[in-house]
């Protein structure tokens, strides 16, 4: 929950929003096709109302259809995909998303507005990223202010 003051960083802020979404009923071929032309591995499900029920990774396609011999022509989307999807909303801070992350075993969340209406996707990579443009960051500060880089280490060491 938001304090006031907060500054946490929103989930919003660095979720992906160009996401590819799916129907249930398609079929898994379809869908993989779509992965191939969109160069994605997840599609988000939605359900007739427009909200996530499901995710459907490439390795999904792989496990669930191609590794059983299923016919992908067949197979629909709800056969093959993750669902209930875990889902945060955009204002949630990033520390909320990890948490739900742990406590899933998931590396993804789709991020939802308060009507629980698709918003984008935060993967754990995206956290990352965003962790290694702040330790750059603090990086940058430290060696204008004539800090050691590291622990241990003088200036001008190199």
């Amino acid at each position: 929950m938001k304090q006031k003051g907060d500054t946490r960083m929103s989930v919003g802020r660095i979720c992906v929003r160009s996401v590819v979404v799916a129907e249930p009923d398609e079929s898994v071929r379809d869908a993989a096709r779509r992965m191939r032309s969109e160069e994605v591995g997840t599609l988000i499900v939605l359900d007739s109302e427009d909200r996530p029920e499901g995710i459907l990774t490439d390795r999904d396609v792989v496990v669930r259809c191609v590794a059983e011999y299923e016919d992908p022509d067949a197979m629909p989307i709800s056969a093959a995909m993750t669902g209930p999807v875990r889902t945060i909303t955009e204002d949630a801070p990033i520390e909320d998303a990890l948490s739900l992350m742990a406590s899933g075993g998931t590396r993804r969340l789709v991020v939802t507005d308060d009507g629980e209406r698709l918003v984008g996707v935060l993967a754990l990579d995206d956290v990352l990223d965003l962790l290694a443009e702040e330790v750059e960051t603090i990086g940058r500060l430290l060696g204008r202010q004539g800090a050691p880089p590291y622990p241990g280490e003088e200036i001008g060491d190199g």
